[in-house]
């Protein structure tokens, strides 16, 4: 991977046919489906070092990531089934375990957003960005990956089981790994119908 020193001049865009067949074919795989085999150590370090090159007015930073292996990812799944009993469809509230439980690695990437110089939006924003860039850099490295959340992001004593603190929320758990068959495309939005072009 390249790295540039603090200063140095970066490379101006130039146009790049595989990186536009990338973003053509963009498709989250499911979650549950994800196996084997899963990015090396160097491979989720290169991951996460892609996923931070994202944009964050002020330069706050204000993500951070938690890597998931299958062991604390059980341990844990043990704990939140307790908690689906809580929820309105509990058996749906633990059917929906597998997909944290089933990929071989799991992205858990914290907002961190804070009061400070730019808006709590902003900071939140920015860490979706981080998601999206982790799911492109998997992708690049060959693996298949998921962007997901479910009940257990937004669940008080469910949060507290992968160590988030104070006003800190889940962005997302990216779920990475390979996939047996390729995913089908789904239905995508009419562009022309959402957008307002003003001369």
């Amino acid at each position: 991977m390249t790295s540039f020193d603090l200063g140095t001049p970066l490379p101006l865009p130039m146009p790049s046919d595989e990186l536009r067949r990338r973003l053509a074919t963009r498709r989250s795989a499911p979650a549950q489906s994800l196996t084997g085999p899963e990015p090396d150590a160097a491979q989720v370090q290169e991951i996460l070092t892609l996923g931070a090159r994202t944009p964050d007015h002020g330069k706050l930073f204000p993500w951070r990531f938690v890597v998931l292996g299958p062991e604390c990812r059980a341990r844990i799944a043990d704990d939140l089934r307790a908690l689906a009993v809580r929820k309105a469809l509990p058996d749906k509230a633990r059917a929906v375990l597998a997909k944290l439980v089933n990929p071989p690695l799991s992205i858990l990437v914290v907002s961190t957003a804070a009061p400070a110089s730019k808006p709590v939006w902003e900071q939140e924003l920015s860490a979706g960005a981080v998601c999206m860039n982790i799911e492109h850099a998997a992708n690049a490295l060959g693996f298949a990956s998921s962007w997901i959340t479910d009940w257990y992001s937004y669940d008080p004593d469910a949060i507290a089981l992968f160590g988030l603190t104070g006003t800190e929320k889940v962005a997302g758990f990216i779920h990475i790994g390979s996939l047996a068959e390729a995913p089908l495309e789904r239905e995508r939005p009419d562009v022309a119908a959402i957008t307002t072009i003003l001369p």
